[in-house]
Formats: C-alpha cells, sequence, structure tokens
C-alpha cells in the first residue's frame, strides 16, 4: 500500500478517536494526527520549517480578518434586516420561507464562512418560518443547514484563500496566473449553479409536502424593512464591488493607473483591507451604539476567540501536514497512485468527490484542501478539467460536502437543535441533499454547464 495512503489511514484513525470518540475538538485531533505523523516519519529535525511554512501565509490574515467580520455581522444584528427584505419579498410564494432560507442562508455563509454559526444566526428565523408554513421539521433543518454550508464557496470564505493558495502554490501555475478577483468571479459562477439546485430541489419538496405560503402576518412590510435595513443591503457591495472592478478594468483602468506590477498585486491587497472596511462599516450602521463601544468590541472578539481560534487553528495545522507531505514526497506518490488508476476525465471526476466525500466525513474541509488540493488540481488537470475550475470546487467538494455529509456534517445537528427533529429522520432526508450534491458536483466538474468568469 504506498505510504500516502497509509498516512492518511492513520489521520483517519486519530480523528475517528479523538473527535467522534472522545468528542474532543477537532482542531486538537489534527494537531495530534500531526505529531504522530512528525513521529512516525522521523521528521522532527523539519518541524520548524513546517511550522514556518504554516505561519507565513499572507492568506492567514485574511481568514482571521473575515471570521472576526463574521462576529461583528451576528452580534450586532446587522444582517438580520437584510433576512427581513429578502422574507419580505419571497415569503408569499408557496414554500417561500424555504427559498427565503437558501437565498439568505447563502446571502449570510458568503460574508460569514461559518456553517454551523451561519445555521443558527439565520435559522433562528428561517426555521421557524418554515414550520409555520408546514415544512416537516427535518426538511426545515435540513434546508438551513445545506443552504448555510453554501458560504464554505462563496467569496469571501475562508476556504476560497486556502484553494487559491493551492492553486497559486503550484509551480505550474505561480501567483501572476489568476488573479484574486479572477478566481473570485469563477467561485461566484460556480455558487450559483448550486444556489438554483438548492431552490430546485425546494421547490419539488414543496410539492411533494404540500407546504403553504408564509401567512400574511408574519409578513415583514416591505418598505418598513427597507427603510429600517437599506444601510445592512449595501454590506455586499463593499465587499464585492472592488473585485468585481478589477475583473472588469484591471487590464485597462488599474494598469493605466497602477502600473502592471500594482495592478497584478491589487486584489490580494485588496483582500487584506476588505475584512476590515466592512467591519467599520457594520460599526458605524450598527442601531444599538452600545454595541460597538471599543469596550464591548473587545468583549465581542474575547467572546468569539472560541470561534475564530479553531478555524483558523485547522488551516494551520493543514497547511503544515501539506508541508510535511510535500516534503515526503507524498504528494506525489498520490498523484502517482491516482494515475495508475487509468481512469478517463468522467471516472476520475466521479472518484475524486467520492474520495472527499468519505474524508470529509471525518477530516474538516478546510484540511483537505490545503494538504490535498494541489493533487485533486493536477490529476483533474491531466484528465481534461480545467485548472481553476478545479481549483474553485475545491472548496465546494472539501468544505460544502464535509459540512453536510455526517458524522461530521455539524450543520445538521444545528438544524436540528434550532427544529427539534428527529434524528433519523432528518438523517435520511439529507440524504436526498447529499446525493443532488454528489451529482451537482461531478457535472460542474464535467464542464457540462458554462460558468461565469472561466476562461
Amino acid at each position: 500500500m504506498p505510504a500516502a495512503l497509509t498516512y492518511l489511514a492513520i489521520m483517519l484513525v486519530v480523528i475517528v478517536i479523538w473527535f467522534l470518540l472522545l468528542k474532543r475538538p477537532v482542531y486538537e485531533a489534527v494537531l495530534i494526527s500531526f505529531i504522530i505523523l512528525l513521529t512516525i516519519t522521523g521528521t522532527w529535525g523539519h518541524v520548524g520549517g513546517y511550522i514556518d511554512t504554516g505561519l507565513k501565509t499572507s492568506l492567514l490574515y485574511s481568514m482571521t480578518a473575515f471570521c472576526a467580520m463574521s462576529i461583528l455581522l451576528t452580534k450586532t444584528k446587522v444582517i438580520d434586516s437584510a433576512i427581513a427584505v429578502i422574507l419580505a419579498l419571497l415569503g408569499r410564494v408557496t414554500g417561500g420561507a424555504g427559498y427565503v432560507s437558501v437565498v439568505a442562508s447563502s446571502f449570510m455563509g458568503a460574508l460569514s464562512g461559518s456553517g454551523p454559526g451561519n445555521v443558527m444566526a439565520t435559522g433562528s428565523i428561517t426555521i421557524p418560518a418554515m414550520k409555520k408554513s408546514d415544512f416537516p421539521a427535518e426538511l426545515a433543518a435540513n434546508i438551513e443547514s445545506n443552504a448555510s454550508y453554501l458560504g464554505n464557496m462563496i467569496p469571501p470564505s475562508g476556504n476560497i484563500t486556502a484553494a487559491l493558495g493551492a492553486l497559486t502554490g503550484m509551480v505550474a501555475y505561480g501567483e501572476g496566473y489568476i488573479s484574486q478577483a479572477e478566481f473570485w468571479i469563477v467561485l461566484w459562477g460556480c455558487s450559483l449553479w448550486f444556489i438554483v439546485q438548492r431552490l430546485i430541489m425546494v421547490f419539488a419538496f414543496c410539492k411533494y409536502y404540500k407546504v403553504k405560503p408564509v401567512a400574511k402576518e408574519d409578513l415583514p412590510d416591505l418598505k418598513a424593512t427597507i427603510k429600517a435595513g437599506w444601510q445592512g443591503l449595501l454590506l455586499p457591495i463593499i465587499i464585492l464591488l472592488p473585485f468585481v472592478l478589477e475583473y472588469f478594468f484591471k487590464s485597462t483602468f488599474f494598469t493605466a493607473r497602477l502600473g502592471k506590477d500594482g495592478a497584478k498585486y491589487m486584489s490580494s491587497s485588496l483582500l487584506i483591507f476588505i475584512g476590515g472596511l466592512a467591519s467599520i462599516y457594520a460599526v458605524i450602521i450598527a442601531k444599538d451604539k452600545k454595541q460597538v463601544t471599543p469596550n464591548a468590541i473587545a468583549r465581542m472578539f474575547a467572546d468569539g476567540i472560541k470561534t475564530i481560534a479553531p478555524a483558523i487553528g485547522v488551516c494551520v495545522i493543514g497547511y503544515m501536514i501539506g508541508a510535511m507531505f510535500t516534503d515526503l514526497g507524498v504528494t506525489d506518490e498520490m498523484l502517482t497512485f491516482m494515475e495508475g488508476l487509468n481512469m478517463g476525465k468522467f471516472g476520475i471526476v466521479v472518484f475524486i468527490c467520492f474520495i472527499t466525500c468519505l474524508l470529509g466525513m471525518v477530516i474538516p474541509g478546510s484540511s483537505l484542501v490545503v494538504i490535498f488540493g494541489p493533487v485533486f488540481i493536477t490529476i483533474l488537470a491531466a484528465k481534461g478539467v480545467n485548472p481553476v475550475l478545479a481549483a474553485a470546487m475545491l472548496p465546494c467538494i472539501c468544505g460544502v460536502m464535509c459540512g453536510i455529509t455526517p458524522p461530521l456534517g455539524l450543520g445538521m445537528y444545528a438544524g436540528m437543535s434550532l427544529a427539534n427533529s428527529d434524528f433519523g429522520k432528518t438523517f435520511k432526508n439529507n440524504l436526498w441533499w447529499v446525493a443532488a450534491q454528489f451529482i451537482m458536483e461531478i457535472i460542474v466538474l464535467m464542464g457540462w454547464l458554462p460558468i461565469l468568469g472561466l476562461h
């Protein structure tokens, strides 16, 4: 058996025992896996280099900044006004609460990138609305959790920066291969299809269960919600507009004014500042100014450190393990093994989607992106998949699938807690969503659908 599979099996065993059986945090399980692998491979002498690799990436700050931004948006309830507007617009159609859940959770997930946190934040509004419209509790839980985890593949989620790092860190491509803005456009293009897929599934389930529109007395007034929350609706523009402008005018307007090098690094510079600017804007428009005093914000981040630290820790340790695997030639061996399977394009796409689905049951999606991203991109590109599309789909096949597939599917458990749904019924209903996600991944990776921004 290839050493790559042996090391992977060790990681799986450690994570299963530490996280699933002993109920300890997943970042501890990943760290212990790293320590055990260092011992087995005798690479303790290089541990300083691995740590340096994990800590020196500039993407680390971006992940932290956007995680901090999500805490501000959630605690100050700035985003609630946007959810109210969506509810006022869509709630009056049959099954409207389900469509609201998909759109609002995708919107919120793009800003926060936290699956379970997104379920709890938006689900506290959308799940009760769905249950009042005769959605079964298990369906309401799964609609919310599956929509919330789309945030893992919609910029500016932290997994996105890891995926770009996996692509541009490869010698074959490099930093100048694609800009952050160009990559984000492709990610939005991929995400749109998965949002449509979820909307279609909501429509089908609504027909099957004969659900109703949201009751008129439960619908917020559209004019009143827009008047009260129009400032919150500007948040996506503040975050996304600079990257859209950079995508369309990089080679003309920005190159003429900043020079070739300035335009080249514009998007990576934007990524550093946008999270902070959006946070400042959230503080300015917050209704309750007592929530955004320096002391209150400090307490807010202190309380939220339990949310930020695990996610960032898993990514950093993932970078360390990835550096060790590269040093040991594990990624090359894994690549050779997969090439030796002699599969065509369709076969390798199905195989990689299946492997990431299995691994995502126990290994965090961010770790999968960091550790095996270059391998997946290389093998998919060798079989004819556009390398940019392969990289853009990493947060989907790793992060999203990890979040919705039990036993690590934390989003399902968060949705169950809000919907008070039965585990057995929720699990069975969730299998439909996992199957649809799997099929959609194959369709997109095969290039059977047009993707916005992909050349």
